[in-house]
């Protein structure tokens, strides 16, 4: 790729950036949110067509601006969000098949049913993956539906796979199953696009990385030639700071009690208590049930045991709006389909959680009160926008997650619920994050963080319980605890 520049409205994306690579190499794209990654890749796989440049493959000049195009050149791409790309009333077998199945519609031929779930199977055995291909998208787990898009995308003649953000919703189990399928795509001459904001894994499993910083190039290196400090220097564009903010917050009385919570599934006979100013883990492994004990406490699944008290009185939660009355507030996991509105402005998400705040008489919104308060907090959260105006779907998933949040501090709840919040941010924005997780807890508010992410667990909480297969383990002090006795309490440990 060469002297690739693409404009949006308000927005220079990328900048003359060059992207060069081989098939059978394992190739990091590494960059700050907004720093034209995603965007670039975009731009290979045919996502975008108003783009500048040019695009070659063995010397040979590519007109990429359709998917299609892109797909018939050999270029394959699995989005971060896959839950878009899927289609969840169809079969694992449908969805695998589907670019076949729509490259040979209009040849008016009937589709072999057996002979189609016989390919997609074969598929999945090839890749080592053990998914029924009759069970439905809808049933998947978010790990298994990665593995699906990867399985659909490699169906294809593939020569370049780009895989954004890959190993985001998997566990630790997982994610090495997916470098055994990497490593055999590049025994296989399959050039593999790797975009991750996690450096051990990048180091672990890349040959090559280039750094992205503002929609421009800024090096491209080996990685047995650089450092992740150095990496994450070049991304910055400064030298790297102390990740984690100081805790020095007064822990007052408990405000969220949780006595023997168990829902029809994963949750079972759950406890635990935060207190006024104290950030409380909840550690867990993919699937130990952290996601579905944050959508409890927020009045989203539905329990069959157990009792949730705030401030000594007992709740009754039919609803996330029961929750939202009641001063709790939940920054979901999958921020794109549960905690941004993607189509509306920064403006609109900002004020979502807390319209009466802007409401004057006879319902009507006060625009200008809403205006204000929206460009008070884009500059309090360093939210990275044109203007409020922007629509949410155009900024980087650092400043998505930032509104996300910046909603919640609007709407001033009590209990505070982070679940996965640093999920595909990278380390500038990562710091603003845990800078506003610390500030809240400074203001006595209560704060819930789960994350699979043990180091973050170590680095921005006082107390935390160890999730496994739906259970609370055990409860540690911070301080005294290790990320390796973290992990030995969520994979099952006594």
């Amino acid at each position: 790729m060469k002297d690739i520049s693409i404009e949006f409205p308000g927005v220079k994306a990328l900048n003359h950036v060059h992207f060069t690579m081989e098939t059978g190499k394992v190739h990091a794209l590494i960059g700050a949110n907004g720093a034209g990654k995603s965007t670039l890749m975009k731009v290979l796989s045919g996502a975008y067509s108003h783009y500048t440049g040019e695009i070659a493959i063995n010397g040979q000049k590519q007109d990429i601006r359709s998917p299609k195009k892109a797909q018939d050149a050999g270029i394959q791409i699995v989005y971060q969000e896959v839950d878009t790309a899927l289609i969840s009333y169809l079969t694992v077998a449908e969805n695998i098949m589907l670019l076949e199945t729509v490259h040979s519609m209009g040849k008016k031929q009937l589709i072999k049913w057996t002979e189609l779930h016989e390919k997609a199977a074969a598929i999945l055995a090839g890749m080592n993956i053990e998914i029924s291909t009759k069970k439905l998208v809808s049933e998947l787990t978010l790990a298994e539906k990665q593995m699906v898009l990867i399985a659909r995308a490699i169906s294809q003649q593939c020569e370049f796979l780009i895989l954004d953000e890959p190993t985001a919703p998997l566990s630790h189990t997982e994610t090495t199953e997916l470098f055994r399928i990497i490593r055999d795509l590049q025994k296989q001459n399959v050039g593999i696009i790797f975009i991750s904001h996690r450096l051990p894994e990048i180091f672990e499993i890349c040959d090559e990385i280039t750094i992205m910083r503002n929609g421009e190039w800024v090096a491209t290196e080996r990685i047995a030639d650089t450092t992740q400090n150095k990496v994450v220097e070049k991304m910055l564009g400064q030298k790297l700071e102390e990740q984690f903010p100081e805790l020095h917050t007064q822990i007052g009385n408990t405000v969220l009690e949780v006595n023997s919570l168990s829902d029809q599934d994963k949750i079972r006979d759950l406890s635990l208590h935060v207190k006024s100013g104290e950030i409380v883990g909840i550690a867990g492994l993919v699937g130990a049930g952290k996601t579905e004990l944050c959508k409890a406490l927020f009045g989203s699944e539905k329990l069959t045991t157990g009792e949730i008290i705030l401030h000594g009185k007992k709740l009754k939660l039919r609803s996330p709006h029961d929750a939202v009355v009641n001063g709790v507030a939940l920054v979901p996991e999958e921020r794109r389909k549960e905690g941004i509105l993607v189509l509306e402005s920064v403006e609109t998400n900002l004020t979502a959680a807390n319209l009466n705040r802007f409401t004057k008489v006879f319902g009507f919104v006060d625009r200008k009160k809403e205006k204000e308060n929206a460009k008070q907090f884009i500059q309090r959260l360093g939210i990275k926008t044109p203007s409020e105006d922007t629509k949410v779907q155009n900024l980087s998933g650092g400043n998505q997650q930032k509104v996300a949040i910046g909603k919640w501090l609007v709407a001033e709840a009590d209990v505070y619920i982070f679940d996965e919040p640093t999920k595909g941010v990278d380390v500038g924005a990562k710091k603003d994050i845990f800078d506003l997780i610390a500030e809240l807890a400074k203001r006595g508010k209560a704060i819930l963080y789960a994350t699979s992410e043990l180091s973050e667990i170590i680095g921005i909480t006082n107390r935390v319980y160890c999730l496994y297969d739906g259970q609370a383990v055990k409860e540690l002090e911070t301080k005294s605890t290790t990320e390796e006795e973290l992990l030995f309490y969520s994979t099952g440990g006594r």
